[in-house]
């Protein structure tokens, strides 16, 4: 008999270390933006970290020491982390091991050019036999990960869906992306924005948004319905999730399900009504209502969410772009006015 665990609305972490077998450096602690469940290569995440308590990334950092150390790498590991968020004041975050890997990773370019510093060639002196005492110093003496300086870091995956008409765009386990993309800024919403854009993401900044919500995502739809109309968005909802935001005395206009009649949502996004979708699945075993929708998504080009802490970054990028103060800054600008300040 097999019993399996599942943790609800989780947080994912990401971590990258260098190990030469005595010493551990960590490279970049990144949080990740979809819930846990989504595979790592298909999510969005950010370096540094937004919203962990130092608590938590005490417990991450001493977690990725002693695995490191117990595992006896040389080189580059990268562990995966599930947070399970204390819902009751005073309690501390659960950390959750899903697995280590004693190798380099697919996010080891990522935070290459986030840190500047060229973590394969260390990590290829530490195979050879050099120390991490005598390649990063600073590090070790002090026990610090490697600095980002006063910027955010958001690395979001490329999807082929143009390419396969008629593909459902619901992430899961299995990885679908096919790219990754980086956006940087001093602030996580324009960070966010930027990696959206260079994915072919375009988030529009006025229209109509669409929510149709499983019920897990309820009990952050209202506040995050609000973020959206204080964007200036319209609101379109299904009839379940908009009893949730009329309750909460939210504007909102009802839309059929495809089965129950037309007008339906998909008539509305095929007719360029939709500019946002935000619609969260009820598992892998999803309804047609919600595949019609997400495909036809795709065909008339309308950027699609299927999760709510996606649909709360891209809120945040929503912004940043309404403020139209889009800064371009060069890696190697960056890591010079980094180097200059640590003098």
């Amino acid at each position: 008999m097999l019993i399996d665990h599942f943790l609800e609305a989780a947080v994912e972490v990401d971590v990258d270390a260098l190990c030469d077998g005595k010493h551990v450096v960590i490279a970049g602690i990144m949080q990740h933006i979809e819930e846990a469940g989504i595979h790592s290569g298909d999510s969005s995440c950010v370096l540094p970290v937004v919203d962990l308590p130092q608590e938590t990334l005490a417990t991450l950092r001493e977690y990725t020491r002693q695995l490191a150390l117990a595992l006896d790498v040389r080189g580059l590991v990268n562990l995966q982390f599930a947070i399970q968020r204390s819902r009751t004041k005073g309690e501390r975050d659960r950390v959750f091991v899903i697995e280590v890997n004693p190798r380099a990773s697919r996010t080891v370019p990522y935070v290459s050019k986030a840190t500047g510093i060229p973590l394969a060639k260390i990590a290829s002196r530490i195979m050879t036999g050099k120390s991490l005492a005598t390649l990063l110093p600073e590090q070790v003496r002090d026990g610090c990960d490697l600095d980002t300086g006063a910027h955010f870091y958001v690395k979001s995956p490329v999807f082929p869906w143009n390419k396969f008409p008629g593909v459902d765009t619901v992430l899961g386990p299995e990885m679908r992306s096919t790219g990754e993309v980086m956006g940087v800024a001093d602030n996580f919403g324009e960070a966010f924005a930027k990696a959206q854009l260079s994915a072919g993401q375009r988030l529009p900044l006025r229209g109509t948004v669409f929510f149709s919500v499983n019920d897990r995502d309820k009990d952050g739809l209202v506040a995050l319905a609000r973020d959206y109309v204080e964007l200036g968005f319209r609101l379109v909802a299904t009839h379940g999730t908009a009893d949730v935001l009329e309750r909460a005395g939210l504007t909102v206009e009802r839309v059929y399900k495809v089965k129950e009649g037309r007008p339906n949502i998909v008539d509305l996004i095929k007719g360029d009504s939709i500019h946002l979708i935000i619609n969260t699945p009820q598992g892998q075993d999803t309804f047609f209502d919600e595949k019609a929708i997400r495909r036809a998504a795709v065909q008339q080009r309308i950027p699609t969410i299927t999760t709510m802490a996606a649909a709360r970054a891209a809120a945040e990028g929503i912004a940043a772009l309404q403020r139209e103060i889009i800064h371009v800054d060069a890696l190697q600008q960056l890591h010079a006015a980094r180097a200059l300040a640590a003098r």
